[in-house]
């Protein structure tokens, strides 16, 4: 296990989980957690032996938001020093969202503020029953701006309207049916259900994984021509199946066998 700052790095074969260490503050975010959460993903996101990242919490939450030390501290600085703190904890949301590797979301307990950009910019977002969440930005007198554009791709305006500006806390049932929770697993099934879905991620090979998740994002994002979407999508597709992954999993398919990357956890302990 390796110790970086405030966070926990444990890699187990192509995994790495990826643990917020502040258990006496819930996971707080502070600065020396958000600059060691930016090395830590842009250090793993390029790290060619992992192909799966897990975000989790140590201790009795995943993250109760801010530090509010660390908020009363920034609060007194100037425009200029604000606006570059304020910069950082964006570029880390952007970080997590457009990494190359897939992102599971881990929550349990508080679940608050800015801690819901970081599962909201995850891809996968698993949490425990019992966890609870909450925007309550609005009654500090402040907004959620920088988790906004990833929250709000995930609920959508209304259900953001309604849970940002009310700041109304709410449960793990209603975080599922505003689709800011991908699933809920069972009582003390939580550890069970992440393999479930590491295993699902471990079958598929890297680099399309890497590449699906940018035709998500760009797809999404489009906003040329039907005919400029068709042609994109066209060329894409065209580069994968002559892609060596490609190949082999074509290959392996007819061959009746695994893919030279597949590997599950249960091969792995």
């Amino acid at each position: 296990m390796e110790q970086e700052q405030t966070i926990l790095v444990t890699v187990s074969g192509a995994v790495a989980h990826v643990c917020l260490n502040r258990p006496d503050k819930h996971n707080a975010l502070n600065t020396l957690l958000i600059d060691a959460l930016q090395s830590t993903f842009d250090r793993l996101g390029t790290a060619p032996e992992i192909r799966v990242i897990v975000l989790r919490g140590n201790g009795p939450s995943f993250c109760a938001g801010a530090d509010l030390h660390y908020m009363r501290e920034i609060a007194g600085y100037g425009k200029v020093e604000n606006y570059q703190d304020a910069l950082k904890l964006a570029r880390l949301f952007d970080t997590i969202y457009h990494c190359p590797k897939p992102v599971v979301a881990l929550l349990h307990g508080a679940v608050m503020g800015g801690a819901n950009g970081l599962a909201a910019a995850a891809d996968l977002v698993i949490a425990a029953q019992g966890a609870r969440f909450a925007f309550s930005e609005v009654r500090l007198g402040i907004t959620p701006a920088t988790i906004s554009p990833y929250v709000i791709r995930r609920c959508g305006e209304a259900v953001a309207r309604e849970l940002m500006l009310t700041g109304r806390p709410f449960d793990v049932s209603e975080a599922l049916n505003y689709k800011l929770v991908n699933v809920v697993a069972a009582d003390g099934k939580l550890e069970e259900t992440l393999t479930t879905y590491l295993n699902h991620l471990l079958a598929g090979a890297s680099g399309a994984l890497a590449e699906c998740k940018k035709l998500i994002s760009d797809v999404t994002s489009h906003s040329g021509s039907t005919r400029e979407l068709l042609s994109d999508t066209a060329s894409r597709i065209a580069e994968r199946r002559a892609s060596e992954e490609g190949q082999e999993g074509i290959k392996a398919f007819f061959e009746k066998r695994k893919p030279n990357w597949f590997k599950q956890l249960k091969d792995e302990n």
